[in-house]
């Protein structure tokens, strides 16, 4: 028994040893595949980040800056290039947008997270959800052909084919799930000792989430706030349609604007010559709602590292 013990384990080694050195390797090129994903994603960023910079500067080496961001006139062919009009027109659609999206999307997640039934919450929720899936082109087309006119046949008879009151609705409520998906997770994450404790010294329902499960998630929804505010301001078909290509710094929702990404579509559609100073302003404007967005979101991380609960 001992010798047999003995010659069998020299001879195991070896295949031991080579399928630990196979795992091995193998494990290193699972890592080094995944390391490629995460550079690409970075690659990707930085290639952005230059071909707009450097683009830019081109442009600014033929436009002053200062005309650039503090002129009240956006006319291309008229080598007008104040963006100011181009900028309220996307703040305005963000700004409508978020009046409907922000307390109808923490109103949904309260009820989701601390009233709605199992039963209910299964409908309701993913019912939610399908309407970030429709196309924005789709949203563009129904504030066209059924939100305006409603508008026109009911309280707004002089309201025009394009404006941006039915942009801001149509994208308030493609952002809702954003906020209301969101926001209703974080609730749902909130520790339920904390609920319970609430319970125990008599708070009502109202109590709780008002008192004790808001301010708990508060981090988590003031991100899903800012993160549905970033989509408004990115969004492009939707307001494309609905709102018009008319550069005004207004702010009547009444009135058709344009918005930065709709002018992008506009130009990248249109006739103008590659290198020409009409050209480079796609990349001007992207770079200018790209610095936005980007402020966005450190807003975003700082308020919820600000606000962040920590439970043991």
């Amino acid at each position: 028994m001992t010798t047999g013990t003995a010659t069998a384990g020299p001879s195991g080694a070896a295949p031991r040893f080579r399928r630990r050195r196979s795992r091995h390797l193998f494990e290193q090129a699972i890592g080094w595949i995944l390391f490629a994903c995460a550079a690409v994603t970075v690659l990707t960023t930085v290639g952005i980040v230059v071909i707009l910079v450097t683009e830019g500067l081109s442009f600014f080496g033929e436009i002053s800056p200062v005309d650039f961001f503090t002129g009240t006139r956006w006319r291309p062919p008229s080598e007008l290039y104040g963006i100011l009009p181009l900028v309220s027109g996307t703040l305005l659609i963000a700004v409508g947008a978020s009046i409907v999206s922000l307390p109808l999307g923490t109103l949904s997640a309260i009820f989701l997270s601390e009233y709605a039934s199992p039963r209910v919450r299964g409908v309701i929720k993913p019912t939610l959800e399908v309407l970030a899936g429709v196309p924005t082109i789709v949203y563009g087309y129904f504030a066209l052909t059924w939100v305006t006119p409603v508008l026109q046949h009911t309280i707004l008879p002089g309201l025009g084919t394009f404006n941006a009151l039915s942009a801001m609705i149509v994208v308030g409520v493609m952002t809702l799930p954003m906020v209301s998906s969101i926001a209703d997770d974080s609730l749902r994450a909130v520790p339920s000792q904390l609920r319970e404790a609430a319970y125990g010294v008599g708070a009502t329902r109202f109590e709780v989430i008002t008192r004790v499960a808001f301010p708990a998630a508060l981090s988590g929804i003031v991100a899903s706030y800012i993160l549905a505010v970033s989509r408004a301001i990115g969004e492009t078909m939707a307001v494309a349609v609905a709102a018009g290509a008319t550069p005004s710094l207004t702010a009547n929702p009444l009135e058709s604007v344009q918005t930065m990404t709709s002018y992008i579509v506009q130009v990248a559609q249109g006739e103008a010559p590659h290198g020409t100073i009409e050209f480079k302003t796609i990349f001007v404007v992207a770079l200018t709602l790209f610095a936005m967005t980007l402020l966005m979101n450190m807003l975003s991380a700082r308020v919820v590292a600000r606000f962040r609960e920590r439970y043991e």
